[in-house]
């Protein structure tokens, strides 16, 4: 797999990742690639960019995917934008890294 750790970074609270969402997609995949330009791990969800619902989605993907609670995953910059900071409560950046490995 691609070294993603240009993505991640560590917070006090936990780890802080880059990720860039397609929304309206045909399946929901996180991770979907790595852009090495924007720094960005890719996510697609089947939700449309429309009320938060995309949102919601990558919450749940990426929360399933880590296999931690979706309470734990918050979006902290880029709510409306497709490229979004996603900060992980109580994860290291070895434990997102691991995760993203087996998936």
């Amino acid at each position: 797999m691609t070294d993603i750790t240009p993505a991640l970074s560590c917070s006090d609270k936990g780890t802080i990742i880059t990720i860039e969402v397609a929304a309206g997609s045909k399946t929901s995949c996180f991770p979907s690639g790595y852009n090495d330009w924007r720094k960005a791990v890719g996510c697609r969800v089947r939700a449309p960019a429309l009320e938060g619902r995309a949102n919601k989605e990558v919450i749940a993907v990426i929360a399933e995917t880590i296999g931690i609670e979706k309470t734990r995953v918050s979006i902290i910059a880029g709510g409306t934008m497709p490229v979004k900071k996603i900060l992980i409560e109580g994860v290291t950046p070895d434990q997102v890294r691991s995760a993203l490995a087996l998936s």
